[in-house]
């Protein structure tokens, strides 16, 4: 039974109607005379409650209310990728064609184009079992993306009785037949998948295999694991946007979807134009050839802000599903939280913290708890992973406000941003202090047996000497420099030298924007090293002003944007330096 209703009462983009005693929770209706697109979230007898992803400026009692029967659903297929989607995945480009700069309301479109032929290869045949998440043929989506044409993961066990030969078909063309208890399923290259619902798999692994960014204060102080979670909050102005800029363009996965939650239009169309025109660091192609973008601005329909963070999630689940490691970026779950709060406003519910529905951090885990390196469904065997960085926009850079503080019971890396670093021009503006990752002995394995097992210890070292500064600040406010011996002089010196040499990054230098793992451990072992020749040359009776003398300070600061990711031996030459000239300060220090 299809349900019908009318409108009662309308708030904002909240919708009271009656007569829906046959709708179920999260099926997608039609509203009004207009056929805007609308989401039961909640029933009390035959009263539906309904989010609505349009505007619903003119809509008045007495229009009508029909379901669809079907759960708010994406269409998963071939053509994803390089679109540009609102949050209820309609492409931004055919609906512009069809309303205009300014989006109009109860516009249809299909999420890609279904006339677009595609060169299909099958690689089952007939006769061959079929189960959910089989592969049954691949077709180059893009240059960069071989698509995986795969069996919906609710598709009965069955046997495939047809297939078609290889060449070219659009969307709707039936690929595929199979047949289980007598019946037929014919299957196309494209399926659909409710949003809420994440994909079932075959098994999740732990997260043993480090995403690397190129970023050095994150893989080597704060890594993130593939198929983990992290956040990134920060006040205004403190740089999260090119950050997450960063870790879209530099980590090594393979697609990329980028969630613009409610972030202003400006930030937005940064991101829209610029994006087209990256370049793909490992293939020179534009980086639009493996990236998804969900653009849903601040002045667009706060409804469909919330459920924009879902559509992404969902498109990322079904690339990892073809055995593809995905990044999502979502900037930013303080604008999706927003949205969630003025829906528990216009429905009336008790709120809870600073006004937030007490749902929010249920919310927040259903959504960092879709992350994971997985064993997808069905055959052949494929692994794949999506990564989760959700940025978060706390109020005044608040970091005890509601949204940041259940993010952090989810997350298990979490860079905090610092305003005070940003107005002093040191980016990525990542606090050491207040930072921290749960994966580092995760990926220690990792790093042991593809770059060395040196990392672990040097990067505790390096970052135990940032502690001890840290603590040594406070002396040296209250007393001065002078009081503190030579020996802690020497850590306030190799502290700063990490801070200039390591962990600023500038994003446009050539050099600089990207650093290899073993460029990383070098520049690291540097600081560690200079740090333990300071020790002996303190003990051999030299003194601090020959230390901060030496002019391989200089190359150990520049390195970083003077020494290539392909010339790496030339940080061994430093290093070589750095011995030379300790022995020389030593050495005249004991004839005299």
């Amino acid at each position: 039974m299809v349900a019908k209703g009318k409108i009662v009462w309308v708030s904002g983009p909240a919708v009271k109607a009656d007569g829906m005693s046959d709708a179920k929770m999260y099926e997608t209706v039609s509203v009004g005379n207009l056929n805007l697109i609308g989401e039961v979230i909640r029933l009390t007898g035959d009263v539906a409650f309904i989010q609505v992803y349009e505007s619903t400026s003119g809509l008045k009692p007495g229009e009508p209310v029909v379901g669809t029967g079907n759960p708010l659903s994406v269409l998963l297929g071939p053509g994803i990728i390089g679109q540009i989607y609102d949050g209820i995945q309609r492409p931004l480009n055919e609906l512009s064609k069809k309303s205009g700069a300014f989006i109009g309301r109860g516009v249809i479109t299909t999420p890609v184009d279904m006339t677009k032929k595609y060169k299909f290869t099958p690689t089952v045949k007939v006769g061959d079992k079929i189960q959910g998440g089989d592969v049954l043929g691949t077709v180059d989506e893009t240059q960069l993306i071989k698509h995986s044409i795969l069996v919906p993961p609710d598709h009965p066990d069955s046997k495939l009785i047809s297939i078609v030969n290889e060449g070219e078909y659009d969307l709707e063309t039936e690929i595929a037949v199979t047949e289980s208890d007598g019946k037929k399923i014919p299957l196309k290259m494209y399926h659909r998948w409710p949003v809420r619902k994440s994909r079932p798999y075959k098994q999740r692994f732990d997260p043993t295999v480090p995403l690397i960014t190129g970023q050095r204060v994150i893989d080597t102080f704060f890594p993130i694991a593939k198929g983990g979670t992290g956040s990134i909050p920060g006040a205004f102005g403190t740089g999260k946007t090119v950050t997450l800029h960063q870790i879209a363009k530099w980590a090594d996965s393979q697609v990329v979807v980028y969630i613009g939650c409610g972030e202003r239009g400006n930030e937005m169309t940064e991101v829209l134009v610029e994006f087209p025109h990256l370049k793909d660091p490992n293939t020179g192609r534009p980086l639009m050839e493996r990236t998804v973008l969900v653009a849903n601005t601040s002045n667009m329909p706060v409804a469909a802000r919330e459920a924009s963070i879902y559509t992404g999630v969902t498109i990322a689940e079904y690339y990892r599903d073809m055995g593809k490691h995905v990044v999502l970026v979502a900037d930013s779950t303080s604008r999706w939280a927003e949205a969630l709060r003025e829906m528990s406003g216009r429905l009336e519910e008790m709120p809870a913290e600073e006004g937030y529905p007490s749902y929010l951090a249920s919310r927040l885990a259903e959504f960092y708890e879709r992350a994971g390196r997985v064993s997808a469904l069905g055959s052949p065997e494929r692994e794949g992973s999506v990564t989760l960085v959700g940025a978060v926009s706390p109020s005044g850079g608040d970091f005890t406000e509601p949204v940041t503080t259940h993010t952090i019971r989810f997350i298990k890396t979490f860079w905090a941003l610092d305003a005070r670093l940003a107005y002093s021009r040191h980016y990525p503006s990542i606090n050491w202090m207040n930072s921290y990752s749960g994966y580092l002995s995760d990926i220690a394995k990792w790093w042991s047996a593809n770059v060395s097992d040196e990392w672990l210890h040097l990067r505790n070292e390096a970052y135990s000497i940032l502690q001890r500064e840290d603590t040594l600040k406070e002396i040296v406010r209250l007393l001065g420099p002078e009081a503190l011996p030579d020996e802690e002089k020497l850590i306030l010196e190799v502290a700063r030298m990490i801070k200039i040499g390591i962990l600023q990054q500038n994003s446009f230098d050539n050099v600089d924007t990207y650093c290899s793992p073993k460029k990383q451990l070098k520049l690291l072992k540097l600081m560690v090293n200079f740090y333990k020749g300071g020790q002996r040359a303190l003990k051999e009776g030299a003194t601090l002003p020959d230390i901060r003398a030496m002019s391989v300070i200089g190359n150990m600061l520049k390195a970083r944007m003077e020494v290539p990711d392909d010339q790496i031996a030339k940080l061994d030459q430093i290093d070589s330096l750095m011995d030379e000239q300790f022995k020389n300060i030593m050495g005249v220090k004991v004839t005299t």
